[in-house]
């Protein structure tokens, strides 16, 4: 139990319940927040589980009537340009959430991935002038830049956007990303948002942007639940289709929302599974991929240069699982990833992981003593080259008598790291001495 807090009314408000990653890890937060006594909700715009928690944050009609609203913005500032569509967030349009109930009654407000018409920034304005602490998860880059969830090679959240290279020839320096940058400084100079990574890296890239380089940061990682899988943590049963047996091959898990989205890497992993085939048959031989998740392009699930079996999209905790307790090696490729949840559930279920090191993937990572983390090189042929020698080398452990301490230092790490119990302590040691709006 949390110790020495006082009972809170707590509000979350997300995108989504289920969908996706920011929604999973909020929803996660919340159960833990509610098994320690407080009485945390979510407010959504869509809902995909039965949780009595989880409400609607409006009709449906108004949800999708500001959701349009914004995208038409986008299209019309981006010269209808279908393929950034997406990848564009003003936060325009929003619903008037200040006004809800939950809101007006909490006694803290946490604000997650809010995008796409459900909250715009004059929203949250409002819902900081309420008199309440208001902490805003971050889940990606969104908070430091003008428009974009991750920069990638782009520098302009370093100073204040504008030339946005998602705009193509709408780009200029009064761009919709200048003029959303200048509304995001406007709200957080006239707020008392508390902000909070998720990870280092995070955090780091939001301590040198213009907009938040002056703004305390803190981190909190994300709960998973680890307490619950503690009893099957590195076991395996017969009847398992994909069960780890010591004369079966050693299976590497690889998996995504979307697989060959081009920030996942996934040409640098065919490419350091190529140079195991070629270097090492024998290891190659007596090594599987298992894939979940899906390819946009049918083509991209081929060429692994050993054994594949692809599962699909998972669903359910029962599902994942199982794909993982079969496994024995978990892999990363991604160009960045704020806090790759497919490597701590890959910890918590006993498979050494092996990632590129370039976002929060050093927060999960402890190098030789609980994975391996590839140096980062803008070379995708170098970086393929460090992701074959961390497959090999946890290969080699998953082959000797070492994968027990492993495992059993994968599995305090994660615990002492992402527990819910204690990420739901941090998150309410935020609010503590967090200010008010006066």
């Amino acid at each position: 139990m949390v110790e020495n807090l006082t009972t809170r009314r707590l509000v979350f408000i997300s995108k989504s319940d289920l969908r996706g990653g920011a929604a999973i890890v909020t929803f996660r937060l919340v159960q833990a927040l509610r098994a320690e006594g407080h009485d945390a909700r979510m407010l959504v715009c869509e809902k995909l589980s039965d949780a009595p928690f989880v409400e609607l944050c409006a009709p449906q009609w108004k949800i999708k009537a500001e959701f349009i609203k914004e995208r038409l913005r986008v299209m019309r500032r981006n010269g209808f340009n279908r393929s950034t569509l997406f990848k564009i967030d003003p936060a325009s349009h929003g619903l008037p959430l200040w006004q809800h109930p939950w809101v007006k009654e909490a006694d803290a407000v946490f604000l997650g991935w809010v995008c796409q018409g459900m909250l715009s920034l004059r929203g949250i304005r409002k819902i900081c002038g309420l008199g309440k602490p208001v902490v805003w998860i971050m889940h990606d880059m969104w908070n430091m830049t003008g428009i974009c969830h991750h920069a990638g090679d782009c520098t302009g959240y370093l100073h204040s956007c504008g030339d946005c290279p998602l705009l193509g020839d709408k780009a200029s320096d009064s761009d919709l990303s200048r003029t959303t940058w200048e509304n995001k400084r406007f709200t957080y100079e006239n707020t008392t948002l508390r902000f909070v990574a998720v990870s280092n890296w995070l955090a780091g890239k939001a301590r040198e942007s213009g907009l938040l380089r002056h703004h305390d940061v803190a981190v909190v990682p994300n709960a998973f639940d680890i307490e619950s899988e503690a009893e099957q943590f590195r076991t395996h049963t017969d009847d398992d289709e994909l069960s780890a047996r010591p004369d079966g091959p050693i299976r590497i898990i690889y998996g995504g929302a979307r697989l060959d989205d081009p920030i996942k890497g996934l040409p640098v992993l065919k490419k350091a599974l190529k140079i195991i085939s070629d270097r090492y048959p024998e290891i190659a031989a007596d090594m599987q991929l298992v894939t979940f998740g899906a390819f946009k392009d049918p083509e991209s699930n081929a060429g692994f240069s050993i054994a594949h079996t692809h599962l699909g999209m998972l669903h359910g905790n029962s599902e994942i699982r199982r794909a993982y307790r079969g496994c024995g090696i978990v892999v990363s490729t991604s160009d960045y990833e704020t806090l790759p949840g497919t490597l701590v559930e890959g910890q918590a279920y006993g498979c050494i992981p092996v990632a590129t090191d370039h976002g929060g993937q050093g927060d999960i990572i402890d190098h030789h003593l609980t994975g391996w983390l590839a140096p980062w090189n803008d070379e995708p042929g170098i970086r393929a080259e460090e992701i074959a020698k961390g497959l090999i080398w946890a290969y080699k452990i998953c082959r000797s008598d070492r994968i027990d301490a492993m495992c059993r230092r994968m599995k305090q790490s994660v615990c002492d790291r992402f527990s819910a119990p204690e990420v739901a302590r941090r998150i309410l040691s935020l609010i503590q001495d967090c200010p008010t709006t006066t």
